[in-house]
């Protein structure tokens, strides 16, 4: 009898076994494609990857802003793919093995779940059948893919995030359709090697859940870098390798480009594996139609001894989300209390300059009724951003409540961002005060620094 099995090996059900393994689990993993998931083989790491190339390069070619010249700067597309793929092939085995110190059995393949008797749960392999106590799905998502007339007929002239990371030639001109995380990563990325980049989305504003003043500067940016906006745009069509929408006027536009990026958006993978055998009860959208495999805070399913983390809950769909979410899986099949907060998990946009978020946007203080505040400054108040950042665009802006000053929502745009915005977590989950951050020690000179002055803007 198996302890755990767990499907999917993304960084909910990798970091779950590795956590049972070494908590004296029998576990055994089953993933169809690599270990790491989409995250680490289609999504994060590769992403994050080539966009630090491009930030390499824009550096290399405004270096004399820096007092540094470098004449004749260039770059190679296929050293920059061949790159990535590098970094990817180093960090799945590295994955490989801490499974293997773990102990955790890994299986690869389509794993399929045939249902529940007296002894467990039984999932099946290919030829292998494996009965097991305790069910942990991770079964990840995939890109969607919405029904545009035409879109099929295009052929390899669409790609997802999957297939644009396989092009071996650079698109000199691209659309992506989606003004998201993933479509504007990607546009980043190629604005920056020079491609004409366009963005087709339907909402008024680019990276919907980002709070607007953030989402606004960061499309200023990039709208100076020749990134073309067309927002409150709807496609209606694709006919060969150009884009048919409607502006907010009604009016009929045309936009070519030698790819079409579809980032719109993704799907948690809820069928093809079984879940009907065991009576998974779902999480239904607004149309009343399954979106994910509904949990509760434990991670429990309806099904004893099933459990899901990670995309397929259809709720955060985050790899730091996914990972906490399986560790508190396994806590709770060790008997352990534990279970699963959302108040403070960061979203961030890998762009240059980076964006990150945590907690309330202003938006959604307002729409919530709650008395709150808000104490910005520009990043230009810390002294190291100055000095790393010859174009220095960037604001800190936090949300607090105005009775109290506990901090609500901390939102930045400007490098590097991404590796301060944890202390905010850090703050929204103690629920800290403006007050007790002006009494924390920041190092100097670092642009965390910014959290500190900014704290002390509240009048």
């Amino acid at each position: 009898m198996i302890d755990l099995a767990i499907i999917g090996g993304g960084p909910g059900g990798y970091v779950a076994a590795e956590r049972a393994g070494a908590a004296g689990l029998q576990t055994v993993l089953f993933e169809k494609r690599e270990l790491g998931g989409v995250c680490l083989n289609e999504g994060c790491i590769p992403t994050k990857t080539l966009l630090y190339s491009a930030k390499v390069y824009n550096y290399a070619v405004h270096g004399g802003d820096y007092g540094v010249s470098v004449e004749g700067a260039s770059y190679d597309y296929g050293k920059i793919v061949g790159r990535k793929d590098k970094v990817v092939k180093k960090l799945v085995g590295g994955v490989k093995a801490k499974m293997k110190g773990a102990g955790v059995k890994v299986v690869k393949g389509d794993a399929v779940i045939e249902g529940r008797s007296a002894e467990g749960i039984t999932v099946r392999c290919g030829e292998e059948s494996y009965t097991v106590r305790n069910l942990l799905i991770c079964a990840g998502s995939e890109a969607m893919v919405p029904p545009i007339p035409g879109l099929k007929e295009a052929g390899d002239v669409i790609v997802t995030n999957r297939e644009i990371l396989a092009l071996k030639e650079q698109p000199k001109e691209l659309v992506v359709i989606g003004g998201g995380v993933i479509g504007m990563e990607f546009a980043a990325f190629y604005n920056t090697l020079g491609t004409k980049v366009t963005v087709v989305e339907m909402l008024p504003k680019i990276l919907g859940p980002l709070d607007d003043e953030i989402s606004a500067s960061l499309q200023a940016v990039y709208a100076k870098r020749g990134i073309q906006f067309n927002l409150r745009c709807k496609v209606t069509g694709i006919e060969g390798n150009t884009v048919v929408y409607e502006d907010p006027d009604g009016k009929v536009c045309r936009v070519s480009g030698d790819k079409i990026l579809v980032s719109v958006g993704r799907r948690a993978n809820i069928s093809g594996y079984g879940l009907e055998s065991l009576g998974v009860e779902m999480l239904l959208n607004r149309g009343g139609k399954p979106c994910g495999i509904k949990v509760d805070d434990r991670m429990r399913t309806n099904v004893p001894g099933v459990y899901a983390a990670g995309d397929v809950t259809g709720f955060s769909m985050l790899a730091h989300t996914a990972s906490r979410e399986g560790e508190v899986a396994v806590n709770n099949i060790l008997g352990k209390q534990d279970h699963m907060r959302y108040d403070a998990i960061p979203g961030i946009v890998y762009t240059n300059p980076e964006v990150a978020g945590v907690g309330l946007t202003e938006e959604q203080a307002k729409a919530s009724g709650k008395d709150y505040a808000v104490v910005k400054l520009p990043m230009t108040y810390a002294g190291r951003f100055i000095a790393e950042n010859e174009h220095p665009e960037g604001i800190c802006k936090l949300i607090v409540g105005k009775k109290y000053h506990e901090v609500l929502g901390a939102h930045m745009m400007g490098n590097p961002c991404s590796e301060i915005i944890h202390s905010m977590c850090i703050a929204i989950e103690n629920e800290m005060t403006l007050e007790q951050l002006q009494e924390v020690v920041f190092p100097h000179p670092t642009v965390s620094e910014i959290i500190k002055e900014t704290a002390f803007t509240l009048k």
